[in-house]
């Protein structure tokens, strides 16, 4: 019987990411069972390739120490996705830009000169119709680190500066790492304050790895706790309101980054399918751009507090009158 070399070369592809992978977890990758997977890793050792594998509660499989890659293979959808993905992650602030350009050039060095060309006339007539963003990319020994306390719930030791520049080492139990509008966060219950805190990976300066293990609280949404934060960090203005939608209808607008819906329960006469209403939180350093995001949800509302948002509001729909009221001048 031909052993399934695909899939032996899947499994050296895993294992090449890094770090020790379960014997569950690439049986589940590789969509076969644990001693297939086992009868694969043979295959790997019998082609000289060098496999560890670790005992014990964490244990599994990992490629020793010092392997390197054969030579680079990439079908010509396999190199563009790989470029596309590098110019992505650099606007989004999920890599470096300097990362992102030697790894582009390292892969451009080893394609064919046929293939090399059509990718450059690719990323050359490429454009975007957004702005990049002001992305951060956080050090990479400092992501590396974090997501692997995440996984393996280990509590570690940080080096923190604050946005107003004070500088602290906390003690954190890590529960997962985020990626937020061209930022990174971790969210971790913070031992040091006695609370569950998120703080910007790239304002860590330094990660140690802490002796232990802990327990992650269940049913934890690290990305929710991250939207929940931003929406509810203190700005100038706590706004207030009531509109008539769903969650999901609001946050078209609103994004949950921006502002907490909770959304009220009908009346007991009422239709719930037609009449549903929310309250909406936000804090805002502004209000002037608030009227103009209302207008656009095209849903009735109520403006609870603050009263300069309603002045704002009466201002808006003036102009917007006083502008469909206007005849067009005479040639």
């Amino acid at each position: 019987m031909p052993r399934p070399v695909a899939r032996v070369l899947a499994l050296l592809e895993l294992l090449q990411s890094g770090g020790i992978r379960t014997v569950t977890e690439l049986a589940d990758r590789l969509d076969v069972d644990e001693r297939t997977v086992r009868r694969y890793v043979g295959h790997l050792v019998d082609l000289d390739v060098p496999v560890e594998s670790v005992r014990g509660r964490y244990g599994g499989y990992r490629l020793a120490p010092g392997y390197r890659m054969p030579p680079l293979m990439l079908s010509d959808d396999e190199a563009l996705a790989v470029l596309l993905g590098l110019v992505a992650g650099r606007r989004a602030g999920l890599a470096t830009d300097t990362a992102s350009e030697t790894a582009a050039a390292k892969i451009r060095r080893v394609l064919p000169e046929r293939l090399s060309r059509r990718l450059d006339a690719v990323l050359g007539s490429l454009a975007f119709t957004d702005r990049p963003g002001e992305a951060v990319a956080p050090e990479s020994t400092v992501l590396l680190a974090i997501a692997d306390a995440v996984n393996h719930h280990r509590p570690i030791s940080i080096r923190y500066t604050a946005a107003d520049g004070r500088r602290s080492e906390r003690t954190l139990h890590p529960h997962g790492v985020v990626a937020h509008s061209g930022r990174w966060y971790v969210t971790a219950a913070d031992l040091t304050a006695g609370e569950d805190r998120t703080f910007r990976l790239d304002r860590i300066t330094g990660v140690r790895t802490l002796p232990g293990s802990f327990e992650p609280p269940a049913g934890l949404d690290p990305a929710k706790r991250v939207l929940t934060g931003l929406a509810t960090a203190p700005y100038r203005h706590e706004v207030t309101l009531r509109i008539q939608g769903t969650a999901a209808q609001i946050h078209t607008r609103l994004p949950a980054g921006i502002a907490i819906v909770e959304e009220l329960p009908s009346p007991s006469s009422a239709d719930p399918q037609t009449v549903r209403w929310s309250r909406v939180g936000l804090r805002v350093e502004r209000l002037d751009w608030l009227p103009a995001v209302l207008a656009s949800l095209d849903r009735p509302f109520i403006v609870e507090r603050p009263d300069e948002l309603r002045g704002l509001v009466e201002a808006l729909a003036e102009r917007l009158t006083n502008s469909a009221r206007r005849s067009p001048p005479h040639e």
